[in-house]
């Protein structure tokens, strides 16, 4: 079941065409089955939810609150915080404290009305961001007011959530989304908006996505207004990325021209088309795994690749890495060289 289009227009499509309902949710189906029950039997525990952006983490936590509470009482019996901009222990000791304290309306009448949960719930998003002082301020929140709230703890990396929180919880990891579960609403989205769109441009924004819907969605808009086509070529435009056709003739360069020549094209190419080598490394460590050359070769791009990025992270200029860039397939080109003369002595003693 696919959300109605009859939302405001001026929204972004992403919360345009977010789900409302558990039923609606394209993904994680045993996940949905599982908080299904618990709404059903009124017995939620406290929930972790963790994943890479874009998932549905708190899409998921607020269709489940939607199911559980009327409409007319969410304000009173959801708190909703971003932890990352409201991370300290004073947040935890006053804001939640002084919610988690207060029965709402609906505890009372759960008695007598069946659909009724007879606890509040907390939403605490991208709680990875809260220091180490309030999460443990946080545990004794989560224990102490358990009879009258529930927590939905939402986190990028488990590990940044310290364990006596994660002990009290049930975790649900979101992986990211297949692209068999993406296209389905990706074509309803451009079905709706009307939008042009080519085969390349489908598996690009699928490409460039990496199993995030938010990603898929938001290109998806951003290339729609910036073009009458959205395609491959127009996709990476709008996103200022190299395209895969642009990214194999650098290395075809890397592989066959003078370290000078290198240079010189890979600047004129990249650099003046406003492309960042951050990007290009990035395209360059997924090209190098598709490349048939030998092992010790490919270790040399790899290591070379990760020490430019290191360095770009600090602040090294992008012209003095990409010679970096550079020397690492030169590298790898005379292992290479070395590999096939290896091979040839051996094949001339057998």
């Amino acid at each position: 079941m696919l959300p109605s289009t009859t939302v405001v227009s001026n929204l972004p499509w992403v919360e345009k065409y977010r789900p409302s309902e558990l039923d609606e949710l394209v993904a994680h189906e045993q996940v949905v089955k599982t908080l299904t029950k618990f709404i059903e039997n009124r017995t939620l525990p406290h929930l972790l939810f963790y994943g890479p952006p874009g998932t549905g983490k708190t899409t998921t936590v607020l269709a489940a609150a939607r199911k559980m509470y009327h409409p007319s009482k969410m304000s009173s019996m959801v708190l909703e915080l971003n932890a990352s901009d409201e991370r300290g222990i004073d947040v935890v000791r006053n804001t939640i404290v002084n919610f988690a304290q207060t029965k709402g309306l609906q505890a009372f009448a759960s008695a007598s009305d069946k659909d009724g949960v007879p606890f509040k719930l907390v939403i605490l998003d991208e709680a990875d961001a809260m220091t180490k002082d309030a999460q443990n301020a946080l545990r004794r929140v989560i224990e102490k007011y358990t009879d009258n709230v529930r927590f939905c703890i939402i986190c990028n990396y488990l590990a940044s959530i310290i364990p006596a929180i994660q002990s009290r919880c049930t975790r649900f990891r979101f992986a990211p989304l297949d692209q068999s579960l993406i296209v389905p609403r990706l074509d309803f989205i451009v079905k709706s908006e009307g939008i042009q769109m080519t085969p390349d441009g489908r598996e690009a924004l699928l490409r460039v996505s990496k199993g995030d819907m938010r990603t898929v969605i938001n290109t998806l808009q951003s290339t729609a207004m910036s073009f009458e086509m959205v395609s491959e070529s127009t996709v990476y435009q709008c996103i200022g990325q190299p395209t895969p056709a642009e990214m194999k003739k650098v290395v075809t360069i890397l592989l066959n021209q003078t370290a000078k020549t290198c240079m010189n094209k890979i600047k004129k190419s990249l650099f003046e088309n406003g492309y960042a080598l951050q990007d290009v490394i990035t395209h360059l460590h997924d090209l190098a795994f598709s490349m048939d050359i030998p092992d010790s070769a490919m270790s040399a791009i790899i290591v070379g690749l990760g020490e430019v990025e290191e360095n770009l992270s600090t602040g090294c200029s992008n012209e003095t890495q990409l010679a970096a860039v550079v020397a690492a397939f030169f590298e790898a080109k005379s292992l290479c060289v070395k590999e096939m003369k290896k091979a040839g002595a051996e094949a001339m003693e057998h």
